[in-house]
């Protein structure tokens, strides 16, 4: 083994594990949404928090980089929290504190804690690898509601958010360094850096920007023409609906489109489902499950194989940190599930308040129950929200010079294209930087609003883009539009040709 000595503190230090000696694999891993901007701003944060807004022109860093609505202030779901307070105290729930619980709690809620922790036993311990039981069984009975097709609850997983879904099914798809997946480009970073990680090769097909963010089925054709052509063995597609970083919203004919290309070409489909409690035109493009569409393609798709991720971290809930989510297989081998169950039991179990959360997701208040009008308000106050200051951000955006916005159709995000002057990518290149990114520095600096540049997504040669949450408070949106307006026109005006 090589190593490496290096002066700390004056002292000459020996290391055997170095930064040229670890795993390659986690040394091509890149994950844009917490890069360098995402650093530049948590260090102007604890700079802010020492000196002030000295020497800034800003009094916050606002995080538009991911998709984390409390951190932005989105209020949790009462009901939600109610249970899980209850179950993380069950002392509250013995007898003799029966008449002060009650008057703080619905009864619904204090029921369904109660009910909860007679299957969980204690949240403290260890669950099932796949997850309780109880709650899989919730989720089936969630999917059996949402798609009018039966679920078996062994076939689910429980997860520490979507993304442990993701890697584990990535994890074992991946069995040598010339499997290929086949990626959106934009895509999420969780995609290309899981493919990383596990050696596997990304391979891109291009969302149509100018038909708001399309799939074209001859794109994926030739995507996967090229990449055969070149010996690759393409395995799998992923779709991300709704998309992020796009926000579209695919539709019914589509994703038929899409089964019958997999179908065609003996493609597994992972279909990234976590935005789907996220549409903003319901009439005009409504959230359809692949695991729906599929079952609706008849018996001639029995044996099609599909993998469904969804989570807590999005949709209305926005319990990131919680880390809870799932995945659904759909006509996988009965082997190949037994080695999930194995990856699963590696990690022994998914954090199990996750899991309570995932329950409570699938399983609301209904109505009649005590916390129904309450939970249905809170839920609409949020909906209805994340569409005004969906729409307000994409016009902004849209008024500044040289930016187009296609408007969110679902998901957290909105994408424009920048076109910038040939000067400031001439800058860009003096600081090392892509243009966008060079950009979206430019933009913390001034605002304290931090983005993610495309370039971390993927997007087409020649284009610049940024992804921006619209999840700032409300009652702060004007005065956060009018920073970023503010900032470009100015940016603009300095590197203009």
């Amino acid at each position: 083994m090589s190593t490496v000595t290096q002066e700390v503190g004056g002292k000459t230090q020996r290391k055997l594990l170095n930064h040229d000696n670890i795993n390659p694999h986690i040394r091509r891993v890149q994950y844009a949404v917490r890069g360098e901007l995402a650093i530049r701003a948590e260090n102007l944060k604890a700079a802010i928090a020492k000196r002030g807004r000295n020497g800034f022109s800003f009094d916050s860093v606002v995080n538009c980089n991911i998709g984390n609505p409390q951190q932005l202030k989105q209020k949790p779901i009462t009901f939600f929290r109610q249970v899980a307070s209850l179950i993380d105290y069950p002392d509250l729930l013995i007898p003799e504190n029966q008449s002060k619980v009650e008057a703080l709690y619905p009864i619904d809620a204090i029921e369904r804690a109660r009910k909860l922790l007679k299957q969980i036993g204690a949240v403290g311990a260890y669950s099932h690898s796949q997850g309780i039981e109880s709650i899989r069984n919730d989720v089936a009975e969630f999917i059996k509601e949402r798609d009018g097709y039966s679920t078996d609850p062994a076939l689910i997983f429980l997860t520490q958010g979507a993304s442990q879904g993701v890697q584990n099914v990535l994890q074992i798809i991946i069995s040598h360094s010339n499997v290929g997946v086949m990626i959106p480009i934009p895509q999420y970073p969780l995609y290309t850096a899981t493919l990383a990680l596990y050696d596997g090769k990304p391979v891109p097909y291009y969302l149509n920007e100018e038909q708001d963010w399309g799939l074209d089925i001859a794109e994926l054709t030739s995507s996967l023409a090229k990449a055969r052509s070149e010996g690759v063995e393409v395995r799998a597609l992923v779709i991300i609906n709704p998309g992020n970083p796009t926000g579209q919203c695919l539709s019914e004919h589509n994703m038929k489109e899409i089964i019958e290309f997999c179908y065609r070409e003996g493609l597994i489909l992972l279909a990234d489902e976590v935005y789907q409690a996220n549409i903003y035109y319901p009439a005009q493009r409504p959230f359809h499950s692949f695991k729906k569409v599929l079952k609706s393609m008849g018996p001639e798709y029995d044996e099609f194989e599909l993998f469904s991720f969804h989570s807590i971290s999005k949709g209305l809930i926005g319990e990131c940190g919680r880390r809870g989510g799932y995945f659904e297989c759909t006509g996988i081998d009965p082997k190949v599930v037994d080695e999930l169950y194995k990856i699963a039991s590696v990690n022994l179990c998914p954090n199990v308040h996750g899991q309570v959360m995932v329950d409570l997701m699938v399983k609301p208040p209904k109505s009649g129950d005590p916390s129904y009008d309450l939970y249905q308000n809170e839920c609409r106050e949020i909906y209805e929200s994340l569409r005004r200051r969906s729409a307000k951000l994409c016009k902004v955006f849209n008024s500044m010079e040289g930016v187009t916005c296609n408007s969110a159709q679902g998901a957290m995000y909105l994408f424009p294209q920048i076109t910038l002057p040939q000067k400031a990518i001439e800058a860009a290149e003096l600081s090392s930087h892509q243009p966008d990114e060079f950009y979206c520095l430019a933009m913390l600096d001034a605002t304290g609003v931090c983005v993610v540049p495309g370039s971390g997504f993927g997007q087409k040669d020649n284009t610049w883009h940024f992804r921006s949450t619209f999840l700032p408070q409300e009652e702060l949106f004007e005065g956060f539009c009018g920073l970023l307006t503010k900032f470009h026109n100015e940016f603009m005006d300095k590197y203009r040709d």
